[in-house]
């Protein structure tokens, strides 16, 4: 199968044509054009969404020597025509065609420089386009390793154990919560719907086997709060989390209210 020629698929691209019935019958059918067609539309759609970024750094000096580089080797196409000088046998000089414009010399294109439509266009001028969006988008990589004002992404917290928490004794079933114990030791905790106290709510670990328990901390006004564990803590012992209704009474003992309660696995 006669594939498109790559600058066509260049211009088509760009938007710098439509294509014809047989072009669009043959894109129609070969899977190898139309993926060659898709990425470049996806390159010159990255190079048409840099033209206003006018606070870019320029491109490494080794960017413009290999597009100059692609535009020389394409420029083979289009050489003047070689004639003998008479009286020199086997000797050739270069006469320019009558009407051939001038070797293009390679410019560092402006960015608000907008590409001549409906013009002809040589096989160095398509490669440089190629070129120029390629070397756009290594600016944008460049960019967005080096700016310093970038926020480092934030780590997922690993999860080592956890326990959805349901309403306990006479709270209103719509209370819910989920405990979850990261890796960095300390307890996550979401509630909601959480019936309204006169006092505090407190988060307890508890021993279901002896009953013992002990305070991690309070909840505030939130939803969430993020407590940290007793270094060493047995979670396989002190595997229920509860959340209880306590009274300012200077008591700190549990007041025997559980709202929430669940129980770690992990």
């Amino acid at each position: 199968m006669q594939h498109l020629d790559h600058d066509r698929l260049v211009f088509l691209a760009l938007g710098e044509s439509e294509a014809d019935n047989g072009e669009s019958t043959h894109l129609g059918t070969c899977a190898h054009c139309r993926t060659e067609l898709a990425t470049l539309e996806r390159v010159a759609g990255l190079g048409t969404e840099t033209r206003g970024m006018a606070d870019l750094p320029d491109p490494p000096e080794h960017v413009w020597q290999g597009i100059e580089a692609q535009v020389r080797a394409a420029e083979v196409d289009t050489s003047p025509a070689e004639t003998r000088v008479p009286g020199q046998a086997g000797t050739r000089t270069a006469e320019p065609i009558p009407g051939a414009a001038a070797r293009p010399t390679v410019a560092r294109l402006d960015s608000a420089r907008r590409f001549r439509r409906g013009g002809g266009w040589s096989r160095w001028a398509a490669t440089a386009v190629t070129a120029a969006a390629a070397a756009a988008v290594g600016v944008i990589g460049t960019v967005s390793v080096l700016r310093p004002d970038d926020p480092a992404p934030t780590p997922t917290p690993v999860v080592v154990a956890s326990a959805p928490l349901a309403a306990y004794g006479a709270t209103p079933p719509a209370a819910t919560g989920d405990a979850r114990v990261l890796q960095d030791g300390q307890l996550h905790l979401h509630v909601a719907n959480l019936p309204s106290v006169p006092g505090y709510y407190e988060v307890w670990l508890i021993n279901p086997t002896t009953m013992e328990m002990f305070s991690i901390g309070t909840l505030g006004g939130g939803s969430d709060a993020l407590l940290p564990l007793p270094p060493n803590v047995d979670l396989k012992s002190y595997s229920v989390v509860d959340v209880s209704a306590e009274q300012y009474d200077n008591n700190t003992r549990h007041s025997g209210d559980s709202l929430l309660r669940g129980s770690l696995t992990g």
